[in-house]
């Protein structure tokens, strides 16, 4: 979960800084379809939903036993 979840928020920070350059990803160019405020809320919410994914995902260490 934590790759998937840093894939998300990696996807929405790339293409909130692309379209300061009027660049888009190519997955993402049908969000401008709707508007610049819906546009603008995907790209937040991908942020968002990717951070929480990955912080909330259980860690892939096991725990050290200590004696």
């Amino acid at each position: 979960m934590k790759n998937l979840g840093s894939f998300i928020a990696i996807l929405g920070l790339a293409s909130i800084a692309l379209f300061f350059f009027d660049y888009e990803l190519k997955i993402l160019g049908w969000i401008n379809n709707w508007g610049d405020n819906i546009a603008w809320t995907i790209r937040g919410g991908l942020v968002v939903v990717g951070a929480v994914l990955f912080f909330m995902a259980p860690s892939d260490k096991e725990p050290e036993e200590t004696a």
